[in-house]
């Protein structure tokens, strides 16, 4: 296997006007990792998917895929890429495999050859039975199927998956996360996806976590939440946050913060401290919650406002 990533990009930068989408953004993907690119509405991932896909040119900054890079080797890279946008692109008049025909003549296939290859996607995605179906009545993870079809049918080295997930069902979900799976162990393809959710997210070989364009934190799932180092525990008070918030940092040494309402702290032994929080401040607490750290515990420490609080949210984002 090649030791040149799948993906580099150094020091990214992109405006929308005044407004900054990406700000110095640097990481890398290794060939055969799925990667993921996390982020609330309006933190930059989707603009860094387009500037991947080709249809963005940064204002500074290099971003390469495959050791190409995507402003001077735009139609190199558009061979070695499959796309799955997040708006369907499928005709929904056509059937699965009229899509993916007309799909495989935009990239020259003809013949035998793109027959072969069509009947070995519609039987790994199991989709052999509704070939003939046409798109409008297949369900949304069905259709989510065959834009997966649509972006293989060329046998790129790199997907893209712009929110892979929105329009389906939980069930539907896991199906498509074990398609890609086999995709990885049968292909070796190396997949980059945009998600705004932590439980898709979780499943990403490596994460890049990204918030009003700037990189917060990259890494596994797990060593991000290993960062947290203990558990984390939130209170709920009806009197006072700030008091409460004070009290806990005078009579415990900690420092904890206050996120829409309710004070938070990670603590190796949080379980064992919450006794000790309410015999010394019963009046004060109203409930708590103890729990092992997630990703969203991970942006909080990085960013300190819950995953779904945005500064700037924008559809450009």
């Amino acid at each position: 296997m090649s030791t040149i990533p799948a993906v580099e990009v150094q020091d990214l930068v992109f405006r929308y006007g005044d407004r900054t989408a990406l700000d110095k953004v640097s990481f890398s993907v290794d060939r055969g990792e799925i990667f993921g690119l996390l982020g609330p509405n309006g933190c930059g991932k989707t603009t860094l998917f387009r500037i991947l896909a080709t249809l963005l040119k940064p204002d500074t900054g290099v971003a390469r895929v495959m050791g190409l890079d995507v402003v001077r080797e735009p139609r190199a890279v558009r061979r070695r890429i499959g796309v799955v946008f997040q708006n369907q692109s499928l005709d929904r008049k056509l059937t699965a495999s009229e899509n993916l025909v007309h799909q495989g003549h935009l990239y020259g296939l003809r013949g035998a050859l793109l027959r072969s290859r069509i009947d070995s996607l519609l039987e790994r995605l199991g989709l052999s039975d509704r070939r003939d179906d046409k798109v409008d009545s297949l369900s949304g993870g069905l259709r989510r199927r065959v834009e997966l079809a649509k972006g293989l049918i060329h046998q790129p080295e790199l997907l893209l998956l712009d929110e892979p997930s929105t329009g389906v069902d939980p069930r539907a979900r896991l199906d498509f996360w074990e398609y890609l799976q086999l995709l990885r162990r049968q292909e070796g393809i190396t997949v980059l996806l945009t998600t705004h959710l932590l439980e898709e997210a979780d499943k990403c070989d490596r994460l890049a976590i990204l918030d009003q364009g700037s990189l917060v934190a990259d890494g596994t799932p797990g060593s991000l939440k290993e960062q947290i180092g203990g558990d984390v525990v939130v209170l709920l008070t009806s009197p006072n946050s700030d008091r409460l918030s004070g009290d806990i940092s005078k009579q415990f040494g900690l420092d904890p913060t206050i996120i829409n309402g309710a004070v938070r702290f990670e603590h190796p032994k949080g379980a064992e401290l919450v006794a000790q929080l309410m015999q010394a401040l019963p009046e004060q607490i109203d409930s708590v919650t103890v729990s092992h750290p997630n990703l969203e515990d991970v942006f909080i420490r990085m960013t300190g406002r819950q995953f779904g609080e945005t500064a700037a949210a924008s559809d450009q984002g």
